[in-house]
């Protein structure tokens, strides 16, 4: 049997691609999808190698994975139960399509991946495969194996001389991509415990950032970001230089108990810094352009949104849907905001855009406008007429 399996040189993949071997006699190919994780990239490959894999394959998808999947997703401006901007939900669409794809290039029957059986990503890998390639066969070792958790894994790396990140004084698991990093497990599980002050990859302490506020202007176009402070840069070089900014300032992380898809509560620590900072300077622009119906109208379905790339339905006909609707919206998020970094927040200074709906004068206090206040009297009237019927009825 000939095997892809996704790999990223940590704990889980390098145990499972010993265990597949072993267990199943398979061929396996290592596939490493580049999205940013630097240097690791390149030793998780020679890792798979060392490990056993017939062959590695890294791709640099960070382009890609920024124009195809980061940027619209955020389009709808999705915040899954109100904080958590789908770092790790929206890498793996794009990680199972290349699962797929190599698979069938390869000649290979199954895919594979480090998932566990209690988590979401299991349900997002699978869910993705089986709408590209309905027949592909699904190998998740997580629920097979007698393992019952990461210390016995541990253990058994450290008896088969692979070697690992994770150790018993650190037993927490990290994913990271361009867009944010994710901890879990281990001495995260407990919700009341604070998360090591070292613990973090992406963003500075709070407490440590700069004395000094920085301001950042992010341009949007159609309702993607396009430029940082007047410089124009690709997708993912546009993300990157975010990330830098946000990070030395402490912005995007965040900490949160989540439901999890499977059924259970989870406790999961992020850091998203460019994406915190796309969020808020998008939702500045089209502050000034959407116009109020379609703005409200996308406030109601963007939490819907959310719960569906969340879920692992990025290949679904709901998804497909509802991006429609959000990228017809986009086209008019036009503009640029000027926000203000410090110490951890991040808030608007300012916004403007060449296709504004916002009219000065007509908002004015000092200048009528246009705008002629006797007919709020009838409109007042008409809107209070319900409230005043259902007052004398109460009233008998």
């Amino acid at each position: 049997m000939k095997v892809v399996l996704a790999y990223s040189g940590g704990l889980d993949t390098s145990i499972i691609l010993k265990w597949l071997i072993e267990e199943y006699g398979a061929e396996v190919i290592a596939f490493t999808a580049d999205i940013g994780q630097g240097d690791e990239v390149e030793e998780a490959r020679e890792k798979a190698l060392a490990t056993g894999a017939s062959k590695a394959i890294a791709l640099d998808l960070r382009e890609e994975f920024v124009r195809d999947f980061v940027f619209p997703m955020f389009r709808a401006a999705p915040l899954y139960e109100g904080y958590y901007l789908l770092g790790t939900s929206i890498a793996r669409p794009l990680i199972a399509k290349y699962l797929v794809q190599i698979a069938e290039q390869e000649g290979a029957e199954a895919i594979s991946h480090g998932a566990t059986g209690k988590g979401n990503d299991q349900v997002r890998f699978e869910v993705s495969a089986y709408a590209l390639k309905p027949d592909i066969k699904v190998i998740a070792p997580w629920r097979e194996w007698a393992f019952t958790g990461r210390t016995e894994m541990i253990d058994f790396a450290e008896k088969h001389g692979i070697p690992v990140v994770q150790t018993h004084a650190k037993p927490y698991s990290m994913d990271a991509n361009m867009l944010h990093v994710s901890y879990e497990g281990g001495i995260l599980e407990d919700p009341w415990a604070e998360p090591p002050a070292d613990m973090f990859l992406f963003t500075r302490n709070p407490e440590e950032a700069p004395d000094e506020p920085e301001y950042v202007e992010i341009e949007f176009e159609n309702g993607d970001a396009v430029a940082v402070n007047g410089e124009r840069l690709s997708p993912a070089a546009l993300l990157t230089r975010l990330n830098e900014i946000a990070g030395r300032h402490g912005v995007g992380r965040v900490d949160l108990v989540e439901n999890r898809f499977v059924g259970m509560k989870s406790r999961g620590v992020y850091e998203t810094p460019g994406g915190t900072l796309l969020y808020h300077g998008r939702r500045a622009v089209e502050s000034l352009t959407l116009d109020r119906e379609a703005l409200h109208l996308c406030d109601q379905l963007s939490p819907k949104y959310a719960e569906i790339v969340y879920n692992g339905f990025w290949f679904s006909p709901e998804r497909e849907a509802l991006q429609a609707l959000f990228d017809e919206v986009a086209r008019s998020v036009t503009g640029t905001a000027r926000l203000k970094l410090y110490k951890g927040g991040v808030t608007v200074a300012g916004r403007k855009s060449p296709v504004s709906l916002y009219d000065q004068k007509l908002v004015s206090f000092d200048e009528e406008g246009g705008y002629d206040q006797h007919d709020a009297e009838g409109f007042i009237k008409l809107n209070a007429l319900r409230l005043k019927a259902r007052a004398r009825a109460q009233k008998g």
